[in-house]
C-alpha cells in the first residue's frame, strides 16, 4: 500500500497567486495526494480561488504556525508537506519525497527534510542568496518554510507540531526534529517568489534576516522579532 501525501498551505490574502499555484498541484490530487489551504481570515476571496480551483479549504487561527498545525489535523496523509503561497514544487517532488522516506525506514520512522530552494526575480543576489541558504541548511541541519518542509505523521506529531509563536516557528520545529534524525536535503529545487526581498532592497532583506536569527539565537522573544520583521 503507498503513502499518502498531505500538501498543506497556509494562506493570507493570497487570491492573486493561488490559481497558479494550486494550478500546478490539484492535477496531482487523487487517491494518494490531498491538497488542504488553510485560510487565516482573508479578506480577498482567497477561499473561493482556492475551491474554484479544486483544492479542500478549512479555515483556521491567523497565523502561520497555527493555521499549518490546523492544517496537518484535518489531513489523513502519512507525509505531510508544508508549503509557502508563493513557492511552486517540482514535478517531481512526491516522487522524491516518498523514495527518499522509504529508504529511510518508510512512514514508521522520524524521517522528515526540505528541498533546495530557487528565489526567483530579477537580481543576480537573489540566485546567491538560494544557495547559501541550501548550504547553510547542510551544515546546520536547519529547514525554513521557503524550502518546503516535509515530515513523516509521526516525526511532526514527536515534535510537538509547530510552536504557536508568530516567527521562526520553522527554525524552532527543524530543531525539535533534528533531536529525532538529521533532515533529508533534496537537491530537487523548490522556486520561491523574491517579491519581498526585491520590494524591500535585497541587501537591506538580507541584513534584517540575518539579524533576526541572530537574535532568535540569543533567546529573544519571537514575538518581539515579529515586530521588527513588520
Amino acid at each position: 500500500m503507498g503513502m499518502r501525501l498531505s500538501i498543506i498551505i497556509p494562506v493570507l490574502n493570497e487570491a492573486e497567486g493561488l490559481p497558479n499555484l494550486l494550478g500546478h498541484l490539484v492535477p496531482l490530487g487523487g487517491r494518494d495526494i490531498e491538497v488542504i489551504v488553510v485560510d487565516g481570515g482573508s479578506e480577498d476571496g482567497s477561499q473561493q480561488a482556492a475551491l474554484r480551483a479544486g483544492a479542500q479549504v478549512i479555515c483556521g487561527q491567523r497565523g502561520r504556525a497555527r493555521q499549518m498545525n490546523a492544517g496537518a489535523s484535518a489531513a489523513k496523509g502519512d507525509v505531510l508537506l508544508f508549503l509557502h503561497a508563493d513557492t511552486l514544487l517540482p514535478p517531481t517532488a512526491w516522487q522524491a519525497v516518498e523514495s527518499a522516506i522509504r529508504l529511510g525506514g518508510g512512514t514508521q520512522n522520524y524521517a522528515w527534510g526540505r528541498f533546495d530552494v530557487r528565489i526567483a526575480g530579477s537580481s543576480f543576489m537573489l540566485r546567491v542568496i538560494g544557495r547559501m541558504m541550501n548550504w547553510r541548511s547542510r551544515l546546520s541541519g536547519i529547514a525554513t518554510g521557503d524550502q518546503a518542509m516535509f515530515m513523516t505523521r509521526r516525526a511532526f506529531e514527536s515534535a510537538g507540531g509547530f510552536p504557536d509563536q508568530p516567527l521562526m516557528e520553522d527554525v524552532e520545529l527543524s530543531k525539535r526534529l533534528r533531536a529525532l534524525s538529521r533532515p533529508i536535503c533534496l537537491a530537487d529545487r523548490v522556486i520561491t517568489s523574491g517579491r519581498r526581498w526585491e520590494e524591500h532592497g535585497v541587501w537591506k532583506t538580507i541584513w534584517l534576516m540575518w539579524r533576526l536569527r541572530w537574535l532568535y539565537w540569543r533567546r529573544v522573544p519571537a514575538s518581539e522579532l515579529a515586530e521588527l520583521y513588520r
